[in-house]
């Protein structure tokens, strides 16, 4: 057994990326919640503390502690795992909160164990503590941020991903207001069935946004990032969604919509430059929206949850 604990650092996400509702997911770079993991002889799993946020140190009421467990109960090691959570993503903010606490945990208790499941069987395990934030075990934020880059969740039954190119000047921006959004809500207020016209728009915008991820076409990536399905109702919960989007797009931004269930908004962008000239005008026109809010930049992390420091 290992007994020497290891750091990790579990990144943010996006999901959605706009036409890909539970499907498509990518993990950024700047930002993630920190976790300190160490086996033990004593079975079960054991979460001594977190700061950074309100959450339940009772491991079956904890996304990280389900997730752990699910993976100790597939594995052949008769101990234990005990760990700590630094919360650096707000729960509730939409940029993969819970599932960066559910891959990480996973992936570390993984490391610790010699890496006996793959990265497929580890999303598995992660989104049975997705499905305690949520209520639905998707695997749109925790495979991006298992796998790094961007990901596509093709099915379920049984669990199939893929990892779709990411063109290397990619960049995204991220706005917070400072309201909670839960998942659980937010998907409970989506219609339960589309038209065949949403449903032919939709699919021609995901296969034209994987065409141009590969191709590098920024213009293809631009005219593909639209959602007329779930964005239409979510961003009415989400104050100067429509004025924001106005603003990044004027700003040189390739696209513009809503970071998982929300409240957090994203554009995406060619290049660092355009991606902190953006950045700079959401900053701008939020301020007069009077409502708390924090904005950062970040390149696409391409590795998914490591160990930290590296």
């Amino acid at each position: 057994m290992n007994k020497t604990p290891i750091n990790v650092f579990c990144p943010a996400t996006i999901a959605n990326l706009s036409c890909g509702f539970d499907v498509l997911g990518l993990a950024l770079e700047s930002t993630g919640d920190l976790m300190k993991m160490r086996l033990t002889e004593k079975p079960g799993v054991r979460i001594t503390r977190i700061t950074g946020g309100d959450l339940p140190l009772e491991p079956e009421k904890n996304v990280a502690g389900v997730a752990a467990m699910a993976l100790l109960e597939a594995s052949d090691f008769n101990g234990g795992l005990e760990m700590e959570i630094e919360k650096r993503i707000l729960p509730g903010s939409g940029i993969g909160s819970s599932a960066a606490s559910a891959a990480g945990a996973v992936w570390g208790l993984n490391r610790l164990l010699g890496d006996p499941f793959s990265l497929t069987e580890l999303v598995q395990f992660a989104i049975e503590g997705e499905a305690l934030a949520s209520g639905v075990p998707h695997a749109d934020n925790v495979a991006p941020a298992l796998y790094g880059g961007i990901t596509l969740i093709r099915g379920h039954d049984p669990l199939d991903i893929a990892r779709v190119h990411c063109p290397p000047l990619l960049y995204a921006v991220v706005l917070h207001p400072q309201i909670e959004l839960k998942t659980a809500d937010s998907r409970s207020i989506l219609k339960r069935s589309i038209t065949l016209e949403q449903g032919i728009r939709q699919w021609g915008n995901v296969g034209g946004l994987i065409t141009g991820l590969f191709t590098e076409d920024y213009g293809l990536i631009s005219r593909s990032l639209k959602d007329g399905v779930i964005e239409p109702i979510r961003s009415l919960l989400i104050p100067g969604f429509d004025q924001m989007r106005q603003v990044a797009m004027d700003a040189g931004a390739l696209g513009f919509g809503i970071s998982g269930s929300g409240p957090s908004v994203f554009a995406l962008t060619k290049g660092e430059r355009l991606a902190r000239d953006t950045e700079t005008a959401l900053n701008k026109y939020y301020k007069s929206v009077g409502i708390p809010y924090i904005t950062f930049t970040s390149a696409i992390n391409q590795d998914g949850v490591r160990l930290f420091p590296q």
